[in-house]
């Protein structure tokens, strides 16, 4: 159980806080209820670095889903706050995952081009779908390239590890992606339409976080939980790849420069 005091820092400086969230674990909420929460634990650990004009404490400059664990990043100044937020605009952001998908991705890297917008046929939770789906609403560009690392067994069943780099922002995007290429993230609830409940989590997780900001240049990175000795239901049968092999790759490098539509 998830307590205030489960907050590993991986970087402090005047102008951020990087964190390594924990999976399943909210960023904030309006609710007045003693469920933990990432708001309440910096709260918790920087007490003397609460913003009393904020809401929560803090300027939540990014997200990560509920379930997705990783590098996830606050700004503790409004300068801060808006020099971020216009990296991530224009851009200029880079966000590195790792996953584990059910079974075995048959090509070594590949282009996700398909857009994603809401699945209106959802009513009681907000759900998110490509726009082949016949009651797809809105649907706005999105790409992620997606680098098969390993290929293994995920508590007996085929399982691939796989690098996400999205260069899009949409709403479960990489969620999305993975299923509509056939290759679901383990333990993903809402797009198992609520059935893969084996798992003890969902297998995505916010490896780095790039941000080429003037003042204060951010690269940080977490560690992958996806290994054998913290999680010995996957077991590695084949390495396709490295991630320091895969950011080397000059083909997929180039797709960053890719023009994309709003």
């Amino acid at each position: 159980m998830t307590t205030l005091d489960d907050l590993e820092v991986l970087h402090q400086c005047a102008d951020y806080i990087a964190i390594n969230k924990q999976y399943d674990l909210k960023i904030n909420m309006n609710e007045k209820t003693d469920e933990v929460t990432v708001d309440k634990q910096l709260c918790h650990a920087f007490p003397e670095l609460v913003d009393p004009k904020m809401v929560f404490g803090f300027r939540f400059v990014h997200r990560l889903d509920y379930a997705t664990s990783g590098v996830l990043c606050v700004a503790l100044t409004r300068v801060a706050s808006a020099a971020m937020h216009k990296a991530f605009s224009k851009g200029e952001a880079t966000k590195h995952y790792v996953a584990l998908l059910h079974g075995h991705t048959d090509k070594e890297d590949m282009l996700i081009d398909a857009a994603v917008g809401r699945d209106s046929s959802v009513l009681d939770f907000h759900k998110m779908c490509t726009a082949n789906h016949k009651e797809c609403s809105n649907p706005r560009q999105a790409r992620t390239v997606l680098v098969s690392l390993e290929h293994g067994f995920y508590d007996g069943r085929p399982a691939s590890k796989v690098l996400l780099k999205p260069f899009t922002g949409r709403t479960h995007q990489l969620r999305v992606h993975c299923t509509h290429i056939g290759h679901r993230i383990i333990g993903d609830y809402m797009y198992s339409n609520r059935t893969d409940t084996e798992p003890h989590r969902m297998m995505l997780h916010a490896l780095r976080l790039i941000v080429p900001l003037k003042k204060t240049p951010l690269d940080i990175a977490s560690t992958d939980p996806f290994v054998s000795s913290v999680d010995p239901k996957w077991q590695t049968s084949h390495v396709l790849n490295t991630y320091k092999n895969s950011l080397e790759n000059q083909d997929l490098a180039s797709i960053k420069h890719i023009k994309l539509d709003s």
